[in-house]
């Protein structure tokens, strides 16, 4: 017999039935932002960090007690975040324009702003691979408007992706065919990498898809075919579970696609989810940044560990 599902999730591919629990329910964690996104989770200290970026804060959500509290501010209109290899955070930040990295001792250190001598537009998304180098996403939506950052023209023209070498302080464009590159993640063996474009907020029509690229051995990328189109609103930030699954934010809720391509079911939330994350004592569950609020849900699935960088 198939017990069924709380109203949580949409089954799309039975495949989707393995990944979830017919006893669980989609949980509003807090409320109060302005659009929360860049969900991180600290396993040492059993801590979510996210941000809220028109209010130019981060963030804290503590496990052990569930309390909320500002983990920063003012805090750079930071986006997306990472935590690396080492336990350490990193953003990327609208104001800055760079992408930063909180140190052990607290302080902030940024690691790169300039492509060229130019300014970065607006660093969205970051994910740090396993040999140390931190890959991100550079659309204008931090420069657009004064909402989420400071207005300015593009001192690059382009929005682009990169990959940052901190060993030697090299920065290179490794994809230039976006419009707007936004979330990102590597599969579990980190073979392929997935980046989101949601260029159909600046152009008529425009992409609002995730396309999929092998990573070579030389840290370039090749392919890039589309991997899903999103039907509702936009994709945006993602992570992959160990199975190579895709948990993508959408307009409603968040899409689980298999490592085929298939979207296999939905977890429904009821405002614009922005950003996702794994977290808890052992990583099963999804916590969801989405719009005004905070949610969670437990998975029968778990969140890839950080590896630390081979030296």
């Amino acid at each position: 017999m198939v017990i069924e599902l709380t109203e949580s999730f949409e089954v799309i591919d039975p495949r989707f039935r393995k990944l979830v629990f017919p006893n669980v329910h989609l949980e509003e964690l807090w409320t109060g932002c302005r659009w929360a996104e860049g969900p991180a989770w600290f396993a040492a200290g059993r801590y979510l960090v996210w941000s809220d970026i028109p209010n130019d804060r981060l963030l804290r959500w503590d496990e052990t007690d569930g309390s909320v509290s500002v983990f920063r501010q003012p805090a750079m209109h930071s986006n997306g975040h990472t935590v690396d290899g080492q336990g350490r955070l990193v953003s990327c930040e609208h104001r800055g324009r760079c992408v930063s990295r909180t140190e052990h001792d607290g302080s902030r250190r940024v690691l790169v702003s300039e492509v060229d001598g130019r300014k970065l537009n607006s660093p969205n998304d970051v994910v740090v691979k396993s040999d140390g180098s931190v890959w991100f996403t550079d659309p204008s939506y931090g420069i657009d408007s004064d909402y989420e950052g400071d207005a300015a023209p593009s001192e690059i023209g382009a929005s682009r992706v990169y990959r940052f070498d901190e060993a030697t302080g090299a920065l290179s464009i490794v994809a230039d065919d976006f419009v707007q590159p936004n979330g990102t993640a590597f599969s579990p063996d980190e073979s392929l990498l997935y980046i989101v474009d949601t260029g159909a907020t600046h152009i008529e029509n425009g992409p609002h898809h995730v396309r999929r690229f092998r990573v070579k051995a030389d840290g370039t990328l090749a392919g890039g075919e589309v991997f899903a189109i999103c039907p509702a609103g936009l994709y945006d930030g993602m992570r992959v579970d160990v199975h190579g699954n895709l948990w993508l934010s959408a307009g409603d809720g968040v899409h689980c696609h298999a490592p085929d391509g298939t979207l296999l079911g939905k977890i429904l939330v009821p405002e614009t989810v922005a950003n996702v994350c794994f977290g808890g004592a052992k990583l099963n569950r999804l916590f969801i940044c989405a719009t005004t609020s905070l949610y969670a849900v437990y998975l029968n699935t778990r969140g890839l560990t950080a590896v630390a960088p081979h030296r």
